[in-house]
């Protein structure tokens, strides 16, 4: 073999063995710049997900003033019930308290009556007597017949407060002038005029 075609061989061996490495980046190998379009890319993905980030945020503020809307209304309207059946629970009480006494009096005597009826209309002119303003008079009956005059009746009122009078008892403070706006009731319990709150609402006997 020639010295030329040794050194030729030695070429090629060295030209073979040169293009079948592999060549590696070590740390020390600067990366490569990104280009223009690559980096309008990571912004634009970066916008993105910060306006999805504040998007997200603002979704929950509103749902949560929502909630808090919704629970101070809630209270509000709990509160402003409680307060207006308290009020009415408490005027209704006072006014139960207070309440006006009806009964039937002798004129004269001022005593409360044994009978209730002898201020009713009805059973006055049942008995042979009549009403007129707000007098109820019965007839007074001679043992040999006839009449002998009359028994005037009428409606008196307790003072607020006051306990239900007993027939045959004198009421201290009494008047016949009925309360314009009071609760009044009668002998029986029963309630014939409901007062308070500037409402009258009458229901059964009538006075002066």
């Amino acid at each position: 073999m020639t010295q030329a075609n040794a050194g030729g061989e030695q070429q090629g061996e060295a030209a073979g063995q040169a293009r079948g490495r592999m060549r590696y980046q070590d740390e020390s190998t600067a990366p490569r710049e990104p280009t223009l379009a690559e980096k309008r890319a990571r912004i634009a993905a970066e916008k993105r997900q910060e306006e999805q980030a504040q998007a997200a945020l603002a979704e929950q503020e509103s749902k949560t003033q929502k909630r808090r809307r919704v629970m101070v209304g809630g209270g509000v309207t709990v509160g402003v019930v409680a307060l207006v059946a308290a009020f009415y629970s408490g005027s209704a009480y006072s006014a139960e308290q207070n309440a006006v006494h009806e009964y039937c009096a002798a004129e004269k005597q001022g005593e409360v009556a044994q009978n209730p009826d002898l201020c009713d209309e009805n059973y006055v002119r049942e008995q042979g007597g009549y009403s007129s303003g707000g007098m109820f008079f019965m007839p007074i009956f001679l043992p040999g017949g006839g009449i002998g005059g009359y028994n005037s009746y009428r409606y008196g009122y307790t003072p607020p407060g006051s306990p239900a009078p007993t027939p045959g008892q004198t009421v201290s403070g009494s008047s016949f002038n009925k309360p314009a706006d009071a609760n009044i009731k009668n002998t029986k319990g029963q309630t014939v005029q409901r007062g308070g709150f500037g409402i009258s609402n009458k229901s059964g006997s009538s006075g002066s």
